[in-house]
């Protein structure tokens, strides 16, 4: 995805538990880790229950005190109390607390400059892959949104626990009647800070005929957790052209999306600057208001179960979440889903049943 190596934790840093392996492409910080030793049931635990995904959700913050003081007044379930670690490059200062399902938040306050790699206990990459300089650059730049799904009835108190004990507000939301397919339908509120630079969307499965996506990934995932994380770009048709290359499989929209999408924009108050054909060519996504658009794509699992994924986004003055191409969306994962055999119906019992 043209990432490439920022930092290592290990035996040879002095960690004695776990293992990470940090890698950058510009504000896009992703860490891997994995337990040193056998027994370690804090991560062998949520990789049984959970299978690959998403453990923490780090925020970087200015008064860790504060919002943790906040937070637990508030009702939160603070796991680790504010804690500082240091090395010579500099001081940081941490804490730990508990959202939807086993997903944490880690609060991460630079106690002054830090000149380091990365964090304290952090040091160079074991090793650096020449290769990697060859491959097409990606050109993504910042995380725009993480989606965390719930199960039913679970969206609106997470939203408020956001609200309540972080202070976002909300941002924007979607219901039922405006997010469905003759399957499914799902329902949906976005969080987001005082700065509004993070984006929490939350999702829920509505009643449908069949099972869900959402419903599917709770599933598989022994409840809530990460959908998603979207990733920011400034130009997504060369983006997209270069993570194909370099091998990502993204779904896939039928040619028909693009005849409607283009009698759509006859009568718009807004111009889309790519060229549409080069859009439908990659299935790019193009979703709009009287303001300006956005072009967003999604990649297939990015792990064995079918769980957590990546989405590739361009926005031209829209601040939006692509409510107009859910229905899309939802239609090429349920074709995907149907593959694994999961588009199953809903039973008055609420079982399923797999339909022939």
């Amino acid at each position: 995805m043209g990432f490439e190596p920022l930092a290592y934790k290990g035996l040879e840093t002095g960690s004695r538990e776990v293992v990470a392996h940090v890698i950058k492409q510009d504000k896009i910080i992703f860490e891997f880790q994995s337990a040193l030793n056998p027994g370690y049931e804090e991560m062998g635990e949520h990789l049984m229950k959970h299978g690959d995904g998403v453990k923490d959700i780090a925020f970087q913050v200015e008064d860790c005190d504060f919002i943790i003081k906040t937070a637990a007044e508030r009702g939160a379930v603070v796991l680790k109390e504010p804690w500082v670690e240091q090395d010579s490059h500099g001081r940081v200062k941490y804490a730990m607390v508990q959202t939807y399902g086993d997903t944490t938040h880690t609060l991460v306050e630079y106690l002054g400059p830090y000149k380091g790699l990365f964090l304290p206990g952090y040091k160079e990459p074991l090793f650096r892959d020449p290769l990697l300089k060859t491959l097409p650059a990606t050109g993504l730049n910042f995380i725009d949104h993480i989606v965390g799904n719930q199960p039913d009835d679970r969206m609106v108190p997470i939203s408020d626990w956001y609200q309540k004990c972080l202070l976002f507000h909300r941002f924007w939301s979607i219901d039922d009647k405006q997010i469905h397919t003759q399957y499914s339908a799902l329902r949906s509120i976005v969080v987001t800070n005082y700065e509004e630079t993070i984006k929490m969307p939350i999702n829920e499965p509505a009643s449908g005929k069949k099972k869900s996506q959402i419903q599917e990934y709770v599933d598989y995932n022994g409840g809530a957790g990460v959908q998603h994380i979207a990733l920011n770009t400034s130009n997504i048709i060369q983006s997209i052209v270069n993570l194909r290359a370099r091998g990502m499989e993204f779904l896939s929209a039928p040619d028909t999306y693009y005849d409607t999408l283009r009698e759509k924009l006859k009568t718009a108050k807004i111009k889309v600057k790519e060229d549409l054909n080069r859009l439908q060519e990659l299935k790019i996504l193009v979703d709009f208001d009287d303001k300006g658009y956005l072009l967003q794509i999604f990649t297939k699992p990015v792990q064995d179960r079918p769980t957590l994924f990546l989405e590739v986004i361009q926005r031209h003055n829209h601040s939006g979440f692509g409510a107009g191409n859910f229905k899309s969306l939802f239609e090429a994962i349920e074709k995907d889903q149907d593959a694994r055999g999961n588009l199953t119906a809903l039973t008055p019992e609420g079982q399923t049943k797999t339909f022939y």
